[in-house]
């Protein structure tokens, strides 16, 4: 199933979701840059700044050197297919969010979600070294809110069948009801060591999901709380 739209216009011009957006693209296509030019130092900045759980056993402070992965690894991303999936889908529900919230607000809360979802994978895998990019933790958090704000929108979807393609609206909440329950499921199985191994953070996006859905009242603009 591919998402195209939904059925709620927006207010006004989404100016944060757009200027998050670019911020994710313009970095994309400097790491893309760099690790032409010099791939050593394309794997030092992803080392630095991705998200790398058991370096947070090690740390017997919390510095700048610490804290600062919690929010750099959301504007990275590994594949042009990571971070077109990611940003279509902050397009896709970001723009409404942010009708509720305030574009400054809004900026606050997926910054906050993004830090939720790290927490949440570092808790849920303390021992792994393997690096976490992406801002998909953030953006679970954005659908998180949609799903808590918008229960009666519907998503506009591809769904192509032996290369024809149909299109459906499918109710907002049974759509991302579902994805939630599909990364709920690759969680458990990951954590159980069932399956293949994945470098999917499924904890990140429950944390993400769960944690936008329980904040955002507290970044809505008064008049819709």
């Amino acid at each position: 199933m591919i998402p195209l739209r939904d059925t709620i216009p927006s207010r006004r011009w989404p100016v944060m979701n757009i200027l998050l957006i670019l911020a994710s693209l313009l970095i994309f296509f400097y790491q893309i840059k760099l690790l032409q030019l010099d791939p050593d130092l394309y794997r030092a900045l992803i080392d630095q700044y991705g998200l790398i759980p058991v370096r947070f056993l090690k740390r017997q402070a919390l510095d700048t050197a610490t804290l600062l992965p919690f929010l750099s690894y959301i504007f990275l991303h590994g594949s042009w297919l990571h971070v077109i999936g990611n940003l279509w889908a902050l397009w896709l529900f970001g723009d409404n969010v942010e009708d509720r919230m305030g574009s400054f607000r809004y900026l606050a809360f997926y910054l906050t979600c993004g830090i939720v979802a790290g927490l949440v994978h570092v808790w849920s895998d303390p021992l792994s070294k393997m690096v976490t990019i992406g801002g998909s933790g953030a953006i679970a958090g954005v659908m998180g809110a949609y799903f808590v704000m918008y229960p009666t929108a519907w998503i506009v979807t591809l769904i192509p069948i032996f290369f024809i393609p149909f299109f459906i609206r499918i109710p907002a909440v049974i759509y991302l009801g579902v994805w939630l329950l599909t990364q709920v499921y690759s969680m458990v199985l990951s954590q159980a060591g069932a399956g293949t191994a994945s470098n999917i953070a499924f904890a990140a996006h429950v944390g993400g999901f769960v944690g936008g859905m329980i904040l955002q009242p507290f970044y809505r603009k008064s008049r819709y709380r």
